[in-house]
């Protein structure tokens, strides 16, 4: 079946797909797929979606190297952020967000526990390692109810670190807190993917776990997504602008690189103990993953085909090692520095390496065009844990920017300063607003921060 741009009228234009077999292949925002005119223009504008991204970093950093000096515009830099120096006009830093519900609150110990599953639901964990786990909904399942119906995935969820729904991980707590960042409701946390290559096949139609039919048949006769579209694709080609040319060329380039960097870590990846299954598509390399999963969300949110994602780069109190940067100790481990300058070296060298894979997906954002803006002016960005230092666990004045002009209702470039102890789920009130998503509270929230 060859594809033709559908007419001005379509409804359906902006999730236009290709189809080939067992794929369903969204586009990009093209011009031969939006209205024409002066009013339909406008149209088009009000109709660009605002995404909206968490992404969470753990065990706290040195904050002596992370946080910045100055306030306002003319703020200086941190050590550890100056990966972020060309994007400075593209996030704002915010001191002063705390997450009371990753405190004990007279439930001991499990701030690592706490602190992932508060993070977006401002709701403390009823401390158990049973079947009884009790927590609320998250930020982004809150929009997701509302916004879900108008793309193909409500949401996404993305980890490096897999699922984990059951048994004991933190002081007692259950490793379900730990590891899953979103809550669809009080008892059902939303499982990320962590194998690229299922999170692929789910973004084009071939089934949420990539074993339907269709995909095994594909992968079975070695064809690409790209390979079995290609007759629409080139049908497009030649009934679109020039700038829309472009613009499939980039689109398509991406996906070819996203699935061949797939299949090589697939054929590269190390042989594990008899009896050790991981998932197929995982690469090697710690930041092959990251960015491989950046690139993915990346498609999702330029497709339209979801608006709303989280992505865990790492759970809290993860005690991996960073032995390409030349930290060998494990993250939890070297956390828990007791002002030990070596160690506090170390932290803001794996500070650094998150920050440059921030910095990496900011860039993705930006190069990606849609309409007259790009992704990122059009998005909101989260990115942040929640413990400030993890020496003392503390969960007040966190480590928080957020990046992105949320279609120009957002004023970045900015260090902003807040009064007092102000609760994360402010910051969410706020964000929801922008999405038309109005909520009357988000967890433990007071009120909607302003000036943002």
């Amino acid at each position: 079946m060859l594809i033709t741009p559908p007419s001005p009228s379509s409804a359906h234009s902006r999730r236009s797909f290709l189809r080939g077999l067992g794929t369903l292949m969204a586009l990009p925002a093209l011009e031969a797929l939006t209205p024409r005119g002066f009013a339909a223009a406008k149209a088009a504008a009000n109709a660009t979606p605002t995404r909206m991204a968490f992404l969470y970093v753990p065990n706290g950093v040195n904050v002596s190297e992370w946080f910045p000096t100055g306030e306002g515009a003319n703020y200086q830099l941190g050590p550890t952020l100056k990966a972020l120096e060309e994007h400075r006009a593209d996030f704002s830093i915010i001191s002063g967000l705390a997450q009371d519900k990753a405190r004990s609150n007279g439930d001991g110990g499990g701030d690592h526990a706490r602190s992932y599953a508060s993070f977006l639901t401002g709701v403390q964990p009823k401390k158990t390692a049973g079947t009884d786990i009790h927590l609320g909904i998250s930020v982004d399942q809150i929009a997701a109810n509302k916004l879900g119906h108008l793309t193909k995935l409500p949401s996404l969820e993305l980890s490096t670190d897999g699922q984990r729904s059951a048994g004991k991980c933190d002081s007692g707590y259950s490793c379900a807190y730990q590891f899953n960042l979103s809550w669809k409701n009080e008892t059902t946390p939303m499982n990320p993917e962590m194998d690229p290559r299922l999170v692929f096949e789910r973004l084009f139609g071939l089934g949420a776990a990539g074993n339907s039919p269709e995909a095994k048949r594909r992968r079975l006769m070695q064809k690409s997504i790209l390979d079995m579209v290609q007759d629409d694709a080139k049908a497009l080609q030649k009934s679109v602008s020039a700038q829309d040319k472009a613009k499939l060329d980039e689109y398509f380039t991406a996906v070819r690189d996203i699935e061949e960097r797939i299949e090589r870590s697939e054929k590269m990846t190390k042989p594990l103990p008899k009896g050790v299954q991981a998932p197929s598509g995982v690469p090697d390399g710690y930041e092959d993953h990251i960015r491989m999963m950046f690139d993915m969300l990346v498609l999702a949110f330029q497709t339209d085909t979801t608006r709303i994602a989280t992505f865990g780069l790492a759970h809290d109190g993860s005690n991996r090692s960073f032995a390409d940067i030349g930290v060998p100790e494990g993250h939890h481990q070297l956390s828990h520095h007791q002002e030990d300058p070596e160690k506090l070296k170390k932290i803001a060298a794996i500070d650094r390496f998150y920050i440059k894979q921030l910095s990496y997906f900011l860039s993705k954002m930006k190069s990606t065009q849609e309409g007259e803006a790009n992704l990122l002016t059009n998005s909101m960005i989260v990115y942040g844990g929640g413990i400030r230092d993890g020496n003392r666990h503390d969960h007040d004045r966190l480590p928080i920017i957020v990046a992105g002009h949320a279609r120009g209702t957002f004023s970045p470039g900015r260090h902003i300063t807040l009064n007092g102890e102000v609760p994360m789920t402010n910051l969410y009130l706020s964000m929801l607003d922008r999405l038309g998503v109005p909520a009357e509270r988000v967890g433990d929230s007071t009120g909607r921060l302003e000036g943002i």
